[in-house]
């Protein structure tokens, strides 16, 4: 908030609203619930969506009056105090009533609109007025669905905390019976607020949004995405041990077995017999997947390999089989380049680094074809091994798209392990230690934030 204006001056400048007329201190109130300042652009935009003639020159007015100032396209409370005072010139109660009105004006008004922002500007009001302010309980479905469309839009931009809030805001106005009523909207809610915890650090809320989808859940299906983030939940709360053993018991009812009880060996000759049969070209064609229960499988195998490379390593060969066996006769999946890029990583351990190569830049390739939800650990993993065979400065950059790639799907683990293997290349490269430590309190940053 802008504070250039001495206190008493701006004591001066509050007393000064009363004597405004009606219609100017209306508009101030209106931008006042906007904030200590609002884009002119956006004040137009107000103007039409709330039918409210004159808004734009009663706030002229007040520019003139001293009370607002015009910088850079916005128009901004001159003082803090003038911003609370013009909000506090209706009472709490009304003041909710007029944050709803608002919020349901814009919201039908960015229905006509390509601006995101003006849906997440309404979606905002309409949470500061609150379930108390639903005169008519009919609309609270309505607007629980704006909130979870609010909450995608903040996903997309990579803003987890407020799409958990979002999505949370949503869940508050649903009425009872809701599971009854509006289930699959219920289940969306619910499920996408487990994620977002779970992606900002809230591993209490995530546990106890899971287990209410998994109360409620009308079939095995309808759980499963809340079960795969129960298990990365466990894994990243000491749990890990208990996380692979769920995750495996859940693939056995989806008719997924690891077959463990082979050599490693068998199984490693064994994938690479099945590669043999198909090109890169051929592999990067295969078909998209399209299963609801194999695409979410695939994603409980993905989490598996990294898991199991901590505590069961010997694992490992069986789970990357399992996912390019998948992969190649279900269809390709957004968890598909980690089977190949395990198994590159897999076939360079044991000194084949040629064909290592070959296999990681074969995912690398595939998340261009499925998407980069995987990027984070797809990337990590591959440049581990092409630090091989390209010069090692190039592992620098890889590793920055790496964390990119993390933090934009909320993978804080592997946003952490691409920094700590940047350093370790950073060293080995000669990079000063100074340019080193600072990268090392960035990491310390970010861990401490994500717990």
């Amino acid at each position: 908030m802008s504070q250039k204006l001495p206190d008493d001056v701006a004591v001066f400048f509050t007393q000064s609203i009363a004597d405004l007329p009606s219609n100017v201190r209306t508009s101030l109130f209106h931008i006042s619930c906007f904030g200590a300042s609002v884009e002119i652009a956006f004040v137009k935009t107000l103007e039409i969506a709330l039918e409210m003639r004159g808004l734009c020159d009663n706030l002229d007015i007040a520019v003139d009056e001293g009370l607002l100032e015009k910088k850079g396209g916005e128009l901004r409370f001159s003082h803090d105090h003038i911003q609370e005072a013009a909000y506090n010139t209706l009472p709490a109660d009304m003041r909710c009533l007029f944050h709803h009105a608002c919020g349901m004006a814009l919201a039908s008004f960015s229905t006509s609109e390509s601006d995101d922002s003006i849906l997440l500007a309404a979606v905002n009001q309409i949470n500061l007025g609150g379930p108390a302010a639903v005169q008519d309980t009919s609309q609270s479905s309505n607007i629980a669905k704006v909130n979870l469309r609010a909450g995608q839009k903040a996903m997309v931009m990579s803003d987890f905390g407020a799409a958990y809030s979002y999505f949370n805001h949503g869940i508050s106005f649903l009425q009872e019976g809701h599971w009854q009523q509006h289930y699959d909207l219920s289940l969306r809610l619910f499920e996408l607020a487990a994620k977002c915890a779970l992606a900002i650090g809230d591993l209490a809320n995530s546990k106890l949004h899971s287990e209410q989808v998994m109360k409620e859940a009308r079939s095995f299906e309808d759980a499963l995405n809340v079960m795969y983030i129960s298990t990365c939940a466990l894994a990243y709360s000491s749990g890990l041990p208990d996380s692979i053993q769920k995750s495996i018991e859940i693939l056995r009812m989806l008719d997924i077995d690891l077959q463990e009880s082979r050599s490693t060996e068998a199984c490693v000759q064994e994938t690479i017999t099945l590669l043999t049969t198909r090109t890169d070209e051929e592999i990067l064609n295969t078909r998209q997947m399209t299963e609801p229960t194999m695409i979410i499988a695939l994603k409980f195998l993905a989490k598996l390999e990294l898991g199991m490379t901590q505590i069961k390593p010997r694992l490992v060969p069986f789970v990357t089989q399992k996912i390019i066996e998948l992969s190649l006769a279900k269809g390709i999946s957004p968890m598909s380049p980690i089977g190949f890029v395990y198994f590159g990583s897999l076939i360079s351990k044991r000194g084949d680094i040629s064909s290592g190569y070959r296999y990681v830049k074969l995912a690398l390739s595939l998340l261009d074809k499925v998407g980069r939800e995987s990027a984070g650990e797809v990337i990590c993993m591959a440049t581990q091994v092409k630090i091989f065979v390209e010069p090692i400065q190039a592992a620098l950059e890889h590793h920055n798209d790496g964390y990119a790639a993390s933090m934009v799907t909320g993978d804080v683990f592997n946003a952490l392990l691409n920094t700590i293997l940047k350093n370790a290349c950073k060293y080995v490269a000669g990079v000063k230690l100074q340019t080193m430590r600072e990268e090392h309190d960035k990491f310390e940053r970010l861990a401490k934030e994500n717990n």
